[in-house]
């Protein structure tokens, strides 16, 4: 269980929290699905490094935004990212590029509470419709699902020396989503 936490924009004070994360989660998340070495091999210095640069820009690059989940304490506990849709899948013009959470901050609402604070930015910036890539074997993917993502396309991606399957989950309206932040169900 972990403490109340709070959603906010990254900054680049963030770098080191958000490389920790991302490590540690891709090393649970993925086992089976990506090379024990590679998953081994991830540094939270070179993801530190990759963040403050991102995070570092005078402007995020086109729309992009990085959110943190922080407990009370400070201890980052996950972090998502959303923005223009990359792959060019026509009628979806935002694109959720990453949502990660440690394992003890999973299943407590987070996940539900960053996807309605990236709707939001989304809507803001005037994106009506978004998509999320995620590999077909990660059981995560079922998390979109129920929050109503439709099933929309399925890509073989290359990633590690090793042939992947990706699957896309899509909302043609990200209102119902932004609104899950006032939801008290969410919980958080």
């Amino acid at each position: 269980m972990h403490n109340a936490s709070l959603i906010r924009p990254a900054s680049p004070a963030d770098a080191p929290g958000i490389a920790q994360v991302h490590v540690e989660s891709w090393r649970s998340t993925y086992p089976g699905m990506l090379p024990d070495r590679y998953l081994i091999g991830l540094s939270t210095a070179t993801h530190e490094k990759r963040w403050r640069s991102l995070l570092s820009g005078s402007a995020p690059p086109r729309g992009r935004r990085t959110f943190v989940a922080q407990e009370t304490g400070g201890r980052i506990i996950g972090f998502a990212s959303c923005g223009p849709q990359r792959t060019g899948l026509p009628g979806y013009g935002g694109e959720f590029y990453a949502l990660y959470l440690l394992d003890h901050a999973q299943g407590q609402g987070i996940g539900r509470r960053f996807l309605a604070v990236m709707a939001q930015h989304l809507l803001v910036a005037g994106t009506q419709a978004a998509l999320v890539w995620v590999l077909r074997d990660n059981p995560s993917r079922y998390f979109y699902e129920r929050l109503g993502g439709d099933l929309l396309a399925e890509q073989p991606i290359g990633f590690a020396g090793t042939k992947l399957m990706e699957v896309a989950y899509g909302w043609t309206d990200l209102v119902p989503l932004a609104r899950l932040a006032a939801d008290p169900r969410v919980g958080g």
